[in-house]
Parts: C-alpha cells; sequence; structure tokens
C-alpha cells in the first residue's frame, strides 16, 4: 500500500527539521536530502508500531495557503 503525506521543512539554525503533518513525526538533518530520508524512516517506524486503529484515524490533509500584507 502506498500513502502520501505531507511534509514541511523549517530552516532551524543548524539543522533542518522535517515535520510530517498528517501524523505528527518530526526528524532532522544537516541537509534537505538527509532530513527528507531521516523523516521517512521516522515515519516508517511510527506506522510500524502504531496499532491499525490509530493508523485508520489518520488526521485529514491540511490546507495549505499564503497570506500578504504591507508593513513598515
Amino acid at each position: 500500500m502506498t500513502s502520501t503525506y505531507t511534509t514541511v521543512i523549517t530552516d532551524e539554525g543548524k539543522w533542518l527539521v522535517a515535520r510530517c503533518v498528517e501524523l505528527g513525526v518530526v526528524s532532522q538533518g544537516k541537509t534537505v536530502e538527509q532530513a527528507q530520508k531521516n523523516l521517512k524512516e521516522a515515519v516508517e517506524l511510527y506506522i510500524e508500531d502504531a496499532p491499525k486503529t490509530k493508523r485508520q484515524a489518520k488526521r485529514r490533509a491540511p490546507i495549505v495557503t499564503t497570506m500578504s500584507f504591507t508593513h513598515g
């Protein structure tokens, strides 16, 4: 079974922090590629350990949007 999840990667200084939005799983890496790889491993472990009922109750995909404003 193939599942697709939303990933958000933010720069937190020395580390890039990768978050799986739907599952709440977080990992990190020094590069985008490393952060993605580490997050994928963490999600695989999470799914492996999570009871089926918890996995089936997966949260709805987030709504991602932008906003603009003028300041100054």
